[in-house]
């Protein structure tokens, strides 16, 4: 699986998050906080659900550089190519 395939699972988790949103609501290039409102909880629940989807582990310093779907996708990708 490739990173923009992964992109519309990823929505899913996102979607579990916050439930509100609407597919086309959020642009995979851009920033994840600007599009949608989610506190720092619910990105920390995100991102729990990302690592436990898709079997990869997300360093909390790797936090900051993971504002996007298309950037979330590839860093999954990078840790875990058989991700599904």
């Amino acid at each position: 699986m490739n990173a923009k395939e992964l992109v519309p699972l990823l929505f899913e988790e996102l979607r579990r998050i916050a439930p509100e949103l609407e597919e086309g609501d959020v642009a995979p290039d851009k920033l994840l906080r600007d599009q949608v409102d989610l506190d720092s909880m619910d990105w920390l629940n995100f991102l729990i659900a990302v690592h436990q989807r898709f079997k990869v582990e997300i360093a909390e310093s790797d936090y900051a550089t993971l504002a996007t779907l298309d950037q979330i996708a590839a860093y999954v990708v990078a840790r875990n190519p058989q991700c599904s």
